[in-house]
């Protein structure tokens, strides 16, 4: 299952997609970073200053409660 985390504090989205270790990651523009396992399959992506992105604050406020952590 998919999990969606916010964290207010440091403003940074988390969409996890598996319950891996990560053991590389890659910066992508615009603030996203995708951390991959030992596979080279994407675990997680990382939405840095989500709040000053347009849209994806409102896609996190639409979001069913039981998906954000």
């Amino acid at each position: 299952m998919i999990k969606i985390k916010y964290d207010a504090e440091t403003d940074i989205l988390t969409i996890i997609l598996k319950d891996d270790a990560p053991v590389d990651a890659i910066e992508e523009p615009g603030g996203i970073i995708v951390s991959y396992n030992e596979k080279e399959e994407p675990i997680s992506i990382e939405f840095l200053n989500v709040s000053a992105k347009r849209g994806l604050s409102s896609f996190l406020c639409k979001l069913p409660r039981r998906l954000i952590l």
